[in-house]
């Protein structure tokens, strides 16, 4: 069974950084590919960042510029650094992992950007 668990979250005002991390662990697979979405309430959930099995990223356009998505020393550990942000960014944001039998989800953290 694959755990997937995120760290990090909270509130920063407008403009201010923050951090939040994931860990996956139970899997045999060394290097996992995992993204970060986010999804606020009455919406569908949405891709913010992806870092595939080869380190590849991907950034939704809303985010480009501003987030950065990075993976521990080659570990199924993964950070998004969040600078610049601005209140729409305000959502749950939810980790997951895809390995070749399924894709596993987080149970997610809360950012809040608000003065």
């Amino acid at each position: 069974q694959v755990h997937v668990v995120e760290s990090g979250g909270g509130w920063v005002q407008p403009g201010g950084s923050l951090r939040v991390s994931c860990a996956a662990s139970g899997t045999s697979d060394s290097l996992v590919p995992m993204g970060w979405y986010r999804q606020v309430p009455g919406k569908e959930r949405v891709l913010v960042a992806t870092i595939g099995r080869d380190d590849s990223i991907g950034y939704a356009d809303s985010v480009k510029g501003r987030f950065s998505i990075s993976r521990e020393d080659a570990k199924n550990t993964v950070n998004l650094q969040m600078s610049s942000l601005k209140p729409e960014d305000t959502a749950v944001y939810y980790c997951n992992v895809v390995t070749y039998n399924a894709v596993y989800w987080g149970q997610g953290t809360q950012v809040t950007v608000s003065s």
